[in-house]
């Protein structure tokens, strides 16, 4: 079994780490570039900047935030929110990321997984998919921060983004997000069979039992959380020892 990892995601509105229930009622919760480095120290994996309202507001990543944040953590940083195009990946690359989140612009032009995966690699590329489970059981994938729903479902999408490029989905499900009852392990499930690219699980984490399903149940490779890292529910080094108790093996 590979390794699996732990994300802490700092959700990011107006320069603030943020989090919300269900994508709304959002919060501030501290500062990025502080628990950037409090997840690095603490044994985090990798860490997720999301700019949670770039896209709704038509407007650039702040890249200035991302260089200090960046300037401050020893592990594989990935950025997201407001990337449209090559030159706003490269902004962000040059800023510090390591990987480039694309999920709104995507749906839009999906092009863009191509021409971002022939320009700098699908191993820069995650396609980061918000899906809400709607009363008939589709998942329908949603843009601008879970705002608007389209046509797109969501095991149609990973598989298109997959086959133009992308090195790994991170599917977030809006109906468990913040909501801290577990992941959407059986969709989860068919993304990480389905594909062969490493799928980020994204929503619903409250206990240290939550992560050991979502590695076994769920099958991902990587379980993001924020809440329960912010609020120092959980402690990283304390999850880890758990999962490797259970016999999941962790970095």
């Amino acid at each position: 079994m590979l390794a699996k990892r732990i994300i802490p995601c700092l959700d990011i509105k107006d320069g603030m780490t943020v989090k919300g229930i269900k994508f709304l009622d959002i919060k501030q919760v501290g500062d990025p570039v502080e628990l950037g480095a409090w997840y690095a120290a603490q044994g985090a994996d990798e860490l997720v900047f999301l700019d949670i309202t770039a896209s709704h507001e038509k407007r650039k990543t702040f890249s200035d935030l991302v260089a200090r944040i960046a300037r401050n953590i020893n592990i594989p940083f990935t950025v997201g929110g407001g990337i449209s195009e090559l030159a706003d990946a490269d902004v962000l690359l040059n800023a510090g990321a390591d990987k480039i989140s694309i999920n709104s612009s995507a749906v839009r032009n999906p092009q863009l997984i191509d021409d971002m995966a022939l320009h700098f690699g699908s191993q820069f590329v995650v396609a980061a998919i918000d899906a809400r489970l709607d009363d008939d059981g589709q998942w329908i994938v949603t843009v601008n921060g879970g705002r608007i729903p389209t046509e797109k479902r969501l095991f149609e999408w990973a598989h298109e983004a997959q086959e133009r490029g992308a090195g790994e989905i991170l599917f977030t499900s809006m109906n468990h997000d913040g909501v801290k009852q577990g992941f959407a392990n059986e969709a989860l499930a068919r993304l990480s069979t389905e594909l062969r690219i490493p799928i980020i699980a994204s929503g619903g984490a409250g206990t240290m039992e939550h992560f050991r399903d979502v590695f076994t149940i769920g099958k991902a490779d990587a379980g993001l959380a924020a809440s329960i890292f912010h609020y120092k529910e959980i402690a990283i080094p304390d999850l880890k020892n758990y999962l490797r108790a259970e016999g999941i093996a962790v970095r």
